[in-house]
Formats: structure tokens, C-alpha cells, sequence
């Protein structure tokens, strides 16, 4: 598993600590430093590799904002903050996520997946391998290739492979920007389903390990036109 590097920059002690708690529960993050502020902060990522920069906005002396603006810098960033006005202009400075505090550890994930498979897609051209879901107190790790659907179930998700069902409370909506959706697409409000694991298609319905799943009026251009694609 490739491990990436990853730094703090935040001011206040409380959250640094939970960002620092958050990171060390995820396998593939390696903490270097962290920086209680940005000037600090600044010196070191001028003079070393970081994969995944967390970065809080309201800061004495030299904001978050005004870092990214001085500076270029090549990290993934995921900006911290309490205050939503900021989310505009963090987008335009081409960040990877913005994290609105307080952020809960399953948000958190969200958005160090999304910055791990920027970095896998920039690096080699592939598409990510795996990812990382959070199920009662531990990360499960779930290779792509092995999932054959996943099903909605209240505020669960579960996601059914070829070795195990795990249950999460990550939404469709992340697996969607999560998951190419070459390999594993959304064909139902309740459902995504893995095109390679697609036994048979009939009158609005896929066979898949024998189940027969619905394709809603929603998603089935889409769908069809992935199915069509992929001949």
C-alpha cells in the first residue's frame, strides 16, 4: 500500500489535535510535521515533499488563503475551517476539499480518499484500486475490483463483495465521486451495481450474483450508455 505524507497547519490546540487523532486512524497517511502557524508552515513545505497539506484559514500573521496565494504550492490541500464564506474562494485556488468544522471522522475520509485518488490518477493515469470505509470503530479496506454492488439500506450502506458485506454510513453520493463509474455505477436510488460483475440485463432489471436489481428511469441513459461503451 503506498503511504503519503501529509502536514498540519492550524492554530488552535483542540483542533489540531483532532485533525492529528483523524489522521493517525487512516493506514495510507504518514504524519510529518504539524505547525501552529503559517509562516512556519510555509518554511517547511518550501523545503520538502508533502503529499496532503490540512490547512486552517483564520490565522495570525499569515492566513491559510494568503499561504496558498504567496506560495505554489503542489500538495493536495484540504483547508479547515469554521467559517462557510471561505468555500468560493478555496474552490478558485483549485483545493482539494474544503472541511467545515466541526468535521466528523466519516467527512474527514471523504476527503483524504478523494485527495488519494487525485494523486493515483495524476501520477500514473490509473484508476484508484481501493479505498478505505468506515465500519463501527475500525477503516475496512475494500478493493474495487471485488465489489459486485452496493445497496442502500435507511442511512446504512452496504456493500456487497466477492469476501464480505461491510456496513457504513458513507452516502452514494461519495462512493459516486469515490468510484469510477467505469467499474461500479449507480443505476438506482437504493443501488450501484459493478459492470463486470453483470450477469444479464432484462426488462429493467440486472442479474447480478443472482439478484435482480431495478434500473430506475433516472440513471438508465447513463447506465446504458456505460454498458455500450464498455463493448
Amino acid at each position: 500500500m503506498d503511504n503519503y505524507t501529509c502536514i498540519i497547519i492550524e492554530d488552535e490546540p483542540l483542533a489540531l489535535e483532532k485533525t492529528k487523532d483523524f489522521v493517525l486512524k487512516v493506514p495510507f497517511l504518514q504524519l510529518s510535521e504539524t505547525f501552529d502557524n503559517a509562516l512556519t508552515g510555509l518554511t517547511y513545505l518550501n523545503n520538502n515533499k508533502v503529499d496532503i497539506l490540512f490547512l486552517d484559514i483564520n490565522m495570525d500573521e499569515l492566513s491559510g488563503i494568503e499561504l496558498l496565494e504567496s506560495s505554489k504550492i503542489t500538495s493536495q490541500v484540504i483547508l479547515t475551517t469554521a467559517y462557510q464564506e471561505y468555500a468560493l474562494k478555496g474552490y478558485e485556488l483549485q483545493i482539494t476539499d474544503y472541511l467545515l468544522k466541526p468535521f466528523t471522522f466519516n467527512r474527514f475520509l471523504q476527503a483524504v480518499n478523494k485527495a488519494r485518488e487525485n494523486m493515483v490518477r495524476g501520477t500514473s493515469g490509473a484508476t484508484p484500486e481501493f479505498l478505505f470505509v468506515k465500519t463501527e470503530n475500525r477503516l475496512e479496506k475494500i478493493m474495487l475490483n471485488e465489489i459486485i454492488y452496493i445497496e442502500g439500506m435507511r442511512d446504512y450502506r452496504r456493500i456487497h463483495t466477492v469476501n464480505k458485506r461491510v456496513m457504513t454510513l458513507q452516502n452514494f453520493s461519495e462512493f459516486e465521486k469515490l468510484i469510477p463509474s467505469s467499474l461500479v455505477c449507480r443505476v438506482h436510488k437504493s443501488y450501484m451495481v459493478a459492470l463486470h460483475k453483470i450477469e444479464s440485463i432484462e426488462r429493467g432489471r440486472i442479474k447480478i450474483a443472482d439478484q435482480l436489481i431495478p434500473i430506475s428511469d433516472t440513471y438508465k441513459e447513463a447506465f446504458f450508455q456505460l454498458i455500450n461503451s464498455s463493448q
